[in-house]
């Protein structure tokens, strides 16, 4: 069964203020919005109503959304509720809605969906390396190079 599973952006988007799908956040990304529409407390209507329901995602899903985020390079982007709604997506097998590059990235590595909001979302997907623009060596992690001490930069090896 496939769901809906909301980062921040989607509710600042007001993705489920204007849905009448159920939908999936994390206990981690509902403390970081609650605070939307508080006077009209749209939130206390979509959880009374059952259409948001706030889950937390199970240990092994996050370590899964964490080695992933470590293997593509995106883990050093991402925030614990941005993890969250990845590990969540894996317990249900689910869509994401953001438009988030990083978590679109380990997402799409995963091969789980996910549909951006506003953007045209992510056209590579991919690992990260950090090379070196002056000697042209490739480098795991590292902000400067330790061969020649040049600052270094990130980029997108695509699949």
């Amino acid at each position: 069964m496939d769901f809906r599973i909301l980062d921040a952006s989607a509710f600042y988007a007001g993705v489920p203020f204007r849905s009448s799908s159920d939908c999936y956040t994390t206990p981690l990304v509902y403390d970081e919005i609650k605070h939307i529409k508080k006077n009209h407390d749209a939130l206390g209507t979509l959880l009374e109503t059952n259409r948001l329901k706030i889950r937390e995602p199970d240990e092994a899903s996050t370590k899964a959304a964490t080695s992933a985020a470590k293997n593509t390079g995106d883990y050093p982007q991402l925030s614990k509720q941005d993890l969250s709604v990845i590990a969540l997506c894996i317990d249900l097998n689910g869509e994401i809605i953001s438009d988030d590059f990083a978590i679109s990235n380990v997402a799409k590595n995963l091969g789980l969906k996910i549909s951006p909001i506003m953007t045209q979302g992510i056209r590579d997907v991919g690992k990260w390396v950090h090379y070196c623009p002056g000697c042209k060596t490739n480098h795991t992690t590292g902000k400067e190079c330790p061969m020649c001490a040049t600052p270094l930069k990130r980029k997108l090896l695509k699949e």
